[in-house]
């Protein structure tokens, strides 16, 4: 292994030449995510529902794609990712971003709300999985297939139970992968944040009142986060500086589940 000192030391965060699928790229964590990897020299195939979104997010580099995909249609989802490897060659990484939220009491809750949500935070990573495995689709040297999660997997709130269904069983899947996909050396993580400013949570912010706000602020000991702070720790996991981790989960949440 090479050293700081070695004349070919190479940056192990460095994501120069690999091609990495991100979802939910319009907005949030996903479009955060998608400039950070370009910074770090990866080629972005950036996927989303909404085009406006797409056509504004800036890339710096070559090599970038933008492809509006409905990833709730999950039998298309294994097919279309072959065309996008054959039409820009194989993918290093892939990035499942995309999410819905759902904050609705159990009494309220009914099966065609939850299997929506179930639908495209949960079924779409598994046919983005199913996609990314397939030796057309993947490198040959292997890749990092990173899963949005959250805190809500772990920490229990009124209201969440579908968001929270939908977000525990990406931590299920993503060890069930990262045993059966070693052999390819492809790594399965998730990261799980907390509360993080973007668009998804200043919606669900709006329905508060400024007590509430003020507790759910106070809930985390570093405050609440940026789409940054959780962008800089999936580029961790899809670099070399995560080769020896998989399996795991990241949780980036200022603190929120440490008490």
């Amino acid at each position: 292994m090479s050293t700081l000192s070695d004349p070919n030391f190479v940056n192990p965060l460095s994501l120069r030449s690999r091609r990495i699928l991100v979802t939910g790229a319009a907005s949030g964590i996903g479009r955060i995510t998608c400039a950070l990897l370009s910074r770090l020299e990866a080629r972005v195939a950036a996927v989303d529902l909404d085009q406006t979104g797409l056509e504004s997010l800036e890339l710096p580099g070559e090599g970038h794609a933008r492809r509006c995909l409905d990833l709730e249609n999950v039998d298309a989802i294994p097919a279309w990712m072959a065309e996008l490897a054959l039409e820009g060659g194989p993918l290093s990484g892939l990035v499942h971003a995309a999410g819905a939220s759902c904050v609705q009491p159990l009494r309220l809750l009914t099966p065609a709300l939850y299997r929506k949500v179930l639908l495209l935070n949960t079924e779409a990573a598994l046919a983005l999985a199913r996609g990314f495995q397939k030796k057309a689709v993947r490198d040959p040297q292997g890749g990092s297939i990173v899963l949005i999660s959250s805190v809500m997997a772990t920490a229990g709130a009124s209201g969440a139970a579908a968001y929270s269904l939908s977000k525990s069983a990406l931590h299920g899947l993503a060890r069930a992968l990262a045993v059966e996909l070693a052999p390819d050396r492809i790594r399965v993580n998730c990261v799980a944040p907390g509360f993080v400013r973007t668009p998804m949570f200043d919606r669900m912010a709006a329905l508060w009142d400024p007590a509430q706000l003020s507790r759910v602020e106070a809930a985390h000991p570093l405050g609440l986060g940026t789409a940054a702070d959780v962008a800089n720790s999936i580029a961790f996991l899809l670099a070399d500086t995560a080769r020896w981790i998989t399996g795991s989960v990241l949780t980036v949440d200022g603190g929120y589940t440490a008490q």
